[in-house]
């Protein structure tokens, strides 16, 4: 599957030479860019092609940068791109925190800092599963040190939090009705009721917030979300 970054910016300056699409070339990156308002469906004309990263260079106008951004993401292969807004340090201020944007990066930068944010929102993005760690999104679970980190920040579960916990990252995709849950993860002799499977998973959704892709269908149970 062929993947590339897409830059965005105003037309005559997309090929500058201090430009996004020039760093990123210098390093091999395949690079495809648009002007502000262009639709973002012809970057798709070939069927299988993939867009890593969107970087959009806002110049003195951050405010257009995310307009922008708002209109490329309604096409579908964008739609949950991570992207990155360029911008000179002295309209910082003026980048929104709600804007959309994954990560900002002040110009001129060089071309390997681009690309380590590059690949950076990419891992952050990434799903793996292996024996001993799994990576869902943001979140990482260790099962050989008992381990679970968010944006490589530890969080502190408890026995039983991190065992349901590593048991629908392992099954995920499946429904599990809390019935189920109780007798994979505490066991055939747990005497307690399946309202315990509530309260953990209250718990987790609130220690890992957001990060956490955890679905309750009403009348089946849990699920943890597959990758799409």
């Amino acid at each position: 599957m062929a993947s590339f970054v897409v830059v965005i910016g105003h037309g005559p300056d997309l090929e500058a030479e201090e430009g996004a699409a020039t760093l990123l070339r210098t390093l091999g990156a395949d690079v495809r860019t648009l002007d502000l308002w262009e639709e973002g469906a012809a970057l798709f004309e070939h069927e299988g092609a993939k867009a890593r990263a969107i970087v959009i260079e806002a110049g003195e106008r951050p405010d257009l940068a995310t307009a922008a951004l708002r209109a490329v993401r309604k096409t579908d292969e964008l739609a949950s791109t991570p992207a990155i807004i360029a911008v000179p340090s002295r309209q910082i201020a003026r980048v929104d925190p709600a804007s959309g944007f994954d990560d900002f990066i002040v110009t001129p930068c060089t071309s390997t800092e681009l690309y380590a944010r590059i690949r950076q929102l990419e891992w952050r993005r990434s799903e793996f599963s292996t024996e001993e760690r799994v990576k869902v999104g943001q979140l990482v679970i260790d099962r050989a040190a008992h381990e679970v980190l968010v944006d490589g920040r530890a969080i502190l579960l408890t026995a039983k939090e991190f065992a349901l916990l590593a048991f629908l990252a392992q099954n995920r995709g499946r429904v599990f009705s809390r019935e189920t849950l109780l007798a994979r993860v505490w066991g055939g002799r747990y005497e307690g009721g399946p309202r315990t499977v509530d309260i953990h998973v209250r718990r987790l959704r609130m220690k890992l917030g957001d990060s956490l892709p955890l679905e309750t269908l009403r009348g089946a149970g849990y699920k943890l979300r597959a990758p799409t």
